[in-house]
């Protein structure tokens, strides 16, 4: 069972209605989670790339837990070659390539406008090699709530993926972040590694304050028209509901590893997929591909999360997440 809040149809009265509606500060549960240092309000928050401040002006972005950016690189980059993105039948494939304008391009056009949000932002920083994550680091000079090491991307080049691969780069990136930052810092692994679990702990024993799992999947679209591939980049990340049993197991091997929290991300569409990460130990969820369909898709997973507690009388996630499985058995 649960508590059904999103609109009945695709009309733009009822997107307009679910926008202006607010919970009830009375039937308030405490879903608060901490990632190290900051305390996120709730456990919901919206993947890198997936979510610009813009769309602070569509939906209520406040009820969020944070607000995640755009990956920035030390130098502007403009992405890949068109096409960038395409669906298949297992869900959307994508290769942005991640554009973007450095340390100095984002905090001159784009932090003001994630932190006017009035959430915690989350930075993502990326690197084609360890020793690039710590000069973009330095670049953004102490700004934000927290930092998230992209080192798992699948449509950059061949370095970007050794380094979410190799539990050794992983150590030698956090351990050089750690030595600029005392912000909390968020890992992003790749799900295409021989051993989560060892990627984890990588991350922790150097000093991370959470692993998030995982990225998107490497894959190649054939487009069924022309029979040839269907991205200019010709490979790209799969997402969405077909990966979340992927990363589900992904999630489970994590949270047995490590101490630090896990925040799942993966095929994320409704508060019964939230839960179910949150069933194997995540601490808190990312939504992604949803995003591009339903952009108050987030704003309802946490809503349903506060409104479940209440019906069901949970005082904690735990407490929720025992109560949940009880209550779909009954």
């Amino acid at each position: 069972m649960t508590t059904s809040l999103a609109p009945t149809t695709d009309s733009a009265d009822s997107r307009a209605a679910f926008y202006q509606q607010r919970p009830d500060s009375a039937q308030h549960i405490d879903l608060s989670v901490m990632i190290g240092s900051l305390r996120l309000s709730n456990p919901v928050m919206p993947a890198s790339g997936c979510f610009g401040p813009e769309l602070g002006r569509l939906i209520p972005a406040e009820e969020l837990g944070a607000a995640v950016t755009k990956t920035v690189f030390s130098e502007p980059r403009g992405g890949n070659l068109a096409h960038r993105l395409t669906e298949i039948p297992a869900g959307m494939v994508n290769s942005v390539g991640i554009p973007s304008q450095g340390p100095i391009g984002y905090l001159t056009h784009l932090h003001h406008a994630y932190e006017s949000l009035g959430i915690p932002t989350i930075i993502s920083v990326g690197g084609h090699r360890p020793s690039e994550y710590a000069s973009v680091v330095a670049g953004l000079r102490g700004r934000g709530s927290a930092l998230e090491l992209n080192v798992s991307c699948p449509n950059l080049d061949r370095d970007g993926m050794d380094i979410g691969a190799d539990p050794d780069a992983i150590v030698e990136v956090v351990r050089q972040v750690r030595q600029e930052t005392d912000l909390p810092l968020i890992v992003k692994l790749s799900p295409m590694v021989p051993s989560i679990s060892v990627c984890a702990q990588a991350a922790e024993s150097a000093g991370a304050s959470a692993v998030c799992v995982s990225n998107s999947l490497p894959s190649l679209p054939i487009d069924p028209l022309t029979h040839q591939p269907a991205l200019g980049n010709i490979i790209g990340g799969l997402s969405g509901p077909s990966v979340r049993p992927i990363v589900l197991r992904l999630v489970w091997q994590s949270a047995k590893a490590v101490q630090i929290p896990v925040i799942a991300c993966g095929g994320i569409d409704t508060v019964d997929d939230a839960l179910e990460y949150f069933s194997v130990g995540a601490s808190a969820v990312q939504v992604g591909t949803a995003n591009f369909g339903r952009p108050f898709a987030m704003v309802q997973i946490a809503r349903e999360l506060s409104a479940l507690s209440k019906n069901l009388g949970a005082s904690s996630m735990s407490d929720l997440v025992r109560l949940w499985r009880n209550d779909s058995e009954a």
